[in-house]
């Protein structure tokens, strides 16, 4: 009885009917599939990337320090420990692995080709067709690495 009652709660959303309703969702997501450059004006375009390019690139600088110092910070305590005697690295061993791992990711890489080929002509063709957002983009990421 209980479960049952919970079923008639939910609320079908007919998402035509919202968009009629509702000008800002079909202006995004309206009949138009085509390219951004058809929606909204080179002014709205060139601010859409420069915001989203300063967050990725602001967001990219960030991560990138964190991930330098943690790096950076682990092999620093590695070769204290080392020098310490803590611990002993087996050099050969690690150039083996290593030489190991540079095979497998050949093989994978070249197995990959195909799908990285596809994707980097889906993002060629996406960045034609945009070229205000995506030079917006490029900026506004550049920027955020400076800031």
């Amino acid at each position: 009885s209980e479960h049952d009652s919970d079923d008639d709660s939910y609320e079908v959303l007919d998402l035509t009917e919202y968009a009629r309703r509702h000008h800002w969702w079909n202006r995004v997501f309206g009949r138009s599939s085509g390219p951004i450059v058809e929606k909204y004006s080179v002014a709205t375009q060139i601010v859409m990337g420069g915001v989203t390019g300063w967050c990725a690139g602001f967001l990219f600088q960030k991560v990138g320090k964190l991930a330098a110092t943690a790096v950076g910070g682990g092999f620093l305590l590695l070769q204290i420990a080392s020098h310490s005697g803590y611990v002993q690295v087996d050099w050969k061993r690690v150039e083996k692995d290593v030489n190991k791992a540079k095979k497998q990711l050949k093989k994978r890489a070249n197995k990959a080709a195909p799908e990285i080929n596809t994707l980097i002509e889906e993002s060629t063709e996406f960045i034609k067709q945009n070229i205000v957002v995506s030079s917006g983009f490029v900026g506004g990421f550049l920027l955020g690495l400076a800031s």
